[in-house]
């Protein structure tokens, strides 16, 4: 049975990007520039080009068109993110310079947080914001929370991972440059004690074309 003519178009598009033919930051032609030279209608020009999105091999610019993400092939490994210093796991990835700088705060515990992290309301919390960038482009900003009693993550037993497509927060949609109505990357982690405490949260957000995707792994 013949694969559909979505099918076919993105994986021409996918060879040509990975193979390096279509460097990243090229724009693709207009959806009826790949209608017209494939016989196809725009829905189906849609569809590949959904597929290529969500492969992380090309982005949407609004008002511009779609362009190959600048990182087709990256993927990125869980661990690196709870088990490693930022440093360190972007070094991973990248030959490039990489740059992170850290904010801390303490305040009282109040809203969500008071919830989320099982702490009375006027607790004083711990509030660090790490913000990343790899030769002077920003890549990643997390807002991590935690008791001040808690040091480090050794007490946890369990780590529990949510991956999305968001709406970044305004101090991330900043940092990131994100246009207004994008969406970004978002990792939502939280740490967890053998006993069901809360010891950590944290909220990262990256560039959304900036991983192909994204492999937990965790030694048990």
């Amino acid at each position: 049975m013949a694969e559909p003519a979505y099918v076919r178009i993105a994986g021409e598009y996918a060879r040509r990007i990975r193979g390096g033919d279509l460097p990243p930051g090229t724009q693709l032609p207009s959806y009826a520039e790949i209608a017209q030279q494939n016989g196809v209608s725009d829905i189906v020009v849609r569809k590949a080009l959904e597929l290529l999105q969500r492969q992380g091999l090309v982005r949407s610019v609004r008002r511009r068109g779609i362009f190959v993400a600048d990182r087709p092939n990256l993927v990125r490994v869980s661990p690196e993110r709870q088990m490693e210093t930022a440093e360190r796991s972007f070094q991973n990835e990248t030959d490039r310079q990489i740059h992170v700088e850290r904010e801390t705060e303490q305040s009282p515990a109040a809203g969500d947080l008071v919830e989320a992290l099982g702490v009375h309301e006027g607790e004083e919390i711990k509030h660090v914001i790490t913000r990343a960038t790899e030769d002077g482009q920003r890549i990643s900003i997390s807002d991590t929370y935690h008791s001040v009693q808690v040091t480090d993550i050794s007490g946890a037993a369990f780590l529990e991972e949510t991956i999305s497509d968001q709406l970044p927060t305004a101090p991330h949609a900043d940092w990131l440059q994100t246009p207004p109505g994008d969406l970004v990357k978002t990792v939502h982690q939280r740490f967890i004690a053998a006993d069901g405490r809360v010891i950590m949260i944290s909220d990262i957000s990256y560039p959304r074309d900036r991983y192909d995707a994204f492999v937990f792994r965790m030694t048990l």
